[in-house]
């Protein structure tokens, strides 16, 4: 039984320690769209990155003072000329590294009618939110998004349409508009 155990322990730290890793099958999908995004920028990647950014722009010292404590910005994105070019397992392939210890999925949007399902995963800690992947996926579409290290979901936004990572137009000032009465 000691022995079933330490098996059992040995082989779970590098479960835990493991970071999310886009398998790759999803190499082979780029070769089947007709447009696909691949981007890897390890922690040294994203220092060399913000050395160009400019601390005199506003946006620029945003994304700069951001991506300043990330580990790694992984996206994955590709589009098909036509539905089922990739497979739900190449999706459930990400989907069930999601469900490790600390991950906790924070949207779900799925339409039947459409096809289309989006996801947001964060992976907390004490110290807050160490990590955040999107899951989008349409039927001619799939996009992965893994953002690796520290994140202050107020500054999220200001990464969208940098390195790769899809524009979020969020409008944090607007207040809900009240329904009108009928």
């Amino acid at each position: 039984m000691k022995r079933l155990i330490a098996y059992f322990l040995i082989g779970s730290v590098p479960f835990f320690a493991q970071e999310i890793k886009f398998p790759a099958s999803l190499d082979k999908l780029a070769a089947k769209a007709v447009e696909s995004v691949d981007v890897t920028l390890d922690s040294s990647m994203l220092k060399l990155a913000g050395k160009f950014l400019s601390g005199d722009d506003p946006d620029s010292a945003k994304v700069k003072k951001l991506i300043a404590g990330l580990k790694g910005i992984y996206v994955k994105s590709f589009e098909f000329s036509k539905e089922g070019e990739y497979s739900e397992a190449d999706v459930e392939a990400v989907r069930s590294q999601l469900k490790a210890p600390g991950w906790s999925r924070i949207v779900g949007v799925r339409s039947k009618r459409q096809g289309d399902n989006a996801e947001v995963y964060i992976k907390s800690d004490s110290n807050g939110i160490v990590g955040l992947t999107i899951v989008a996926a349409e039927p001619k579409e799939l996009t992965l998004v893994n953002i690796d290290g520290p994140i202050d979901l107020d500054q999220l936004t200001d990464l969208g349409g940098h390195f790769g990572v899809p524009k979020m137009d969020l409008d944090r000032s607007a207040k809900p508009k009240k329904a009108e009465p009928k």
